[in-house]
């Protein structure tokens, strides 16, 4: 009954998540040659500057397949979106008043069973989404004369997931604090855009964002163990918080 609660509450942002990404993978995927067309326009401009520099990074990672795929989708849009519906699946936690509170305290379950049951559905969305839309980029390189290794869709989906749950923990154990939608959305939510702009003004790559994308395995074969730990723990710190937050509530 409370797996199936929480299902019902966030089946919308699931499907639309799950259509969203894939889509977005299909279009990073199709579009590739159209900029195989354009690179040789691109290189002869001139580029100067911060900007340029940013620009001719860009151009030299999109001259083959596998650069372009994770520079443009795993790295970029993949990352933001997840983070995105991390937010939005965690947002509003089974047991917060916006959640049928009264109904959910009423069945024979315990408060920590409603929430870890709620939060193991929310990362199951959260799972799915990722991998679909991971999964997207094989098995549509064909259709473009490329081919993409399933292994490398399989690592980028799982390291990508383990850090958003990071941020679906985080919407989850602030939707224990406030009753209403937004205010977790947007605190969750302002974390990565202040990160994504400290890296931007100081020119330098932030962890989180690097363990997201898997960078490290996709320039050098190895995974980013120290980050995936990291990551788990603090989901792990989180989600206990969330049920000694909910445990200690007056409804």
């Amino acid at each position: 009954m409370i797996w199936y609660k929480a299902w019902i509450e966030t089946r919308t942002r699931f499907f639309v998540g799950l259509a969203l990404l894939v889509c977005s993978a299909a279009g990073i995927v199709l579009a590739w040659p159209k900029v195989t067309d354009l690179l040789p326009m691109a290189a002869n401009m001139p580029m100067h500057g911060d900007l340029g520099r940013k620009v001719r990074a860009a151009i030299e990672l999109s001259r083959d397949y596998r650069s372009y795929v994770w520079s443009q989708w795993f790295a970029k849009n993949l990352s933001m979106l997840g983070i995105l519906f991390a937010a939005l699946l965690g947002t509003g936690s089974i047991l917060s008043q916006r959640g049928g509170v009264l109904f959910t305290l009423s069945l024979p379950v315990s408060r920590s069973r409603a929430l870890f049951t709620g939060a193991g559905v929310g990362l199951a969305e959260l799972l799915s989404i990722v991998m679909a839309a991971s999964l997207t980029v094989p098995l549509l390189s064909p259709a473009v004369g490329n081919h993409y290794a399933l292994g490398d869709a399989l690592i980028h989906g799982v390291c990508l997931f383990t850090v958003a749950a990071v941020f679906y923990s985080l919407a989850l154990l602030l939707s224990t604090e406030f009753g209403d939608l937004w205010r977790p959305l947007l605190l969750t939510l302002a974390i990565p855009l202040a990160l994504a702009v400290i890296a931007e003004v100081t020119g330098s790559s932030i962890g989180i964002f690097r363990w997201m994308s898997a960078e490290a395995f996709f320039r050098t074969g190895s995974l980013p163990w120290a980050g995936l730990v990291i990551s788990v723990a603090a989901s792990v710190a989180m989600l206990a918080l969330s049920s000694a937050n909910i445990a200690r509530k007056d409804f």
